[in-house]
């Protein structure tokens, strides 16, 4: 079997290479391209985007060499510009709080990608990558489940697939912890064991990509009191604490972004806790679209934990209720929904009370 694998220069994705070579697959590594230097200043933090991309496709490169398998670099800095970059900057002008991962991965990394790829003549069955989830086969189609490691949820972040490609995926690492894969990087003598891991969307301060400048107004209580002064109201997501720098004799939190008033609100933990959830943009990636009110668990931040709650589907979203509440429920965010490890489908956040 021909499988083309996404190499990002990190450690999942090398050994996710070595694996299926091991297993006999004929192994080819592709890596993207996204920076385009002058266009912004970036920073120095690990992350996906900034100027440290050169670095990261020489390690992939380097990997390749060590397995003695094809390497390709494919430019896709203009649709990451796009698809993923005006997405981000969009978001937050309108007060929301995007995901960037969930979009680069369903339009980007399993999109375009192996598209351009099969264009330049790299011709490939399956399209892996070092993700930390679970592909299985279901009665009429594929199912996406988490990876066995409980700290690394990755499915969250692939629930925007389609099923043409998690049929044509590969996902080996949901099998592993993230200790087993360092291990197995060192037998399989990977020059990138020890990279740390890309923990951040963009390596630099994510207000360069808003191309922004101040922008003061007023820090408002629930009560309605003014309590001091932002300088921008992007600089700010629901449930956020610090970097408020205004004193008040309780614990603070934002609860509510109004970019047309340029105000952000503030008030105690349970000012900042919902209850129920209205999400927009669906995408059912492991069940047909539900026609009657189901049971499942939600999670609407890859960080945190999966919630009971009541979900009642319409044309083209869904709400769901959780009694105990969720804290700090963020418009923009991804709301996914599983039934245990599967994942069942999940969509954008457009209203929280």
């Amino acid at each position: 079997m021909k499988v083309l694998v996404g190499l990002s220069g990190g450690v999942d994705s090398a050994v996710t290479a070595a694996l299926l070579k091991k297993r006999g697959c004929r192994v080819a590594g592709v890596t993207m391209s996204l920076w385009r230097g002058g266009r912004y200043r970036g920073g120095e933090k690990d992350a996906c985007f900034g100027p440290g991309e050169k670095e990261d496709i020489a390690a992939a490169a380097e990997v390749c060499r060590v397995l003695d398998i094809p390497h390709a670099v494919i430019d896709c800095s203009e649709a990451y510009e796009r698809l993923v970059v005006e997405y981000f900057r969009s978001e937050y002008l309108a007060g929301r709080t995007p995901n960037p991962c969930v979009r680069c991965n369903g339009a980007v990394k399993f999109g375009l990608l192996p598209r351009l790829a099969k264009a330049a003549g790299m011709g490939f069955e399956r399209f892996a990558t070092g993700h930390y989830a679970r592909l299985i086969p279901g009665p009429d189609r594929m199912r996406l489940h988490s990876g066995k490691d409980g700290n690394r949820d990755q499915a969250y972040f692939l629930h925007r697939l389609g099923q043409e490609q998690l049929r044509t995926g590969l996902m080996p690492l949901g099998e592993f912890d993230k200790r087993r894969v360092r291990d197995m990087a060192r037998e399989f003598g990977l020059p990138v064991h020890d990279r740390p891991d890309s923990q951040d969307f963009y390596s630099g301060d994510h207000r360069e990509l808003l191309k922004v400048g101040a922008g003061r107004g007023r820090i408002v209580h629930t009560s309605g009191r003014c309590l001091g002064w932002h300088g921008g109201f992007w600089n700010f997501t629901v449930g956020q604490r610090k970097g408020l720098k205004i004193s008040h004799p309780t614990p603070l939190y934002v609860v509510e972004i109004d970019p047309g008033r340029n105000v952000v609100v503030v008030g105690g933990a349970d000012a900042a806790t919902s209850r129920a959830l209205t999400a927009g943009d669906v995408n059912w990636v492991s069940i047909p679209p539900p026609k009657s009110e189901f049971s499942a668990g939600i999670k609407v931040r890859s960080s945190g934990r999966v919630v009971p709650c009541r979900v009642v589907p319409g044309e083209g979203g869904f709400r769901a209720g959780f009694p105990d509440g969720i804290f700090g429920v963020a418009p923009g965010q991804s709301a996914v929904l599983y039934q245990g490890d599967m994942v069942l489908g999940g969509g954008v956040i457009a209203s929280a009370e």
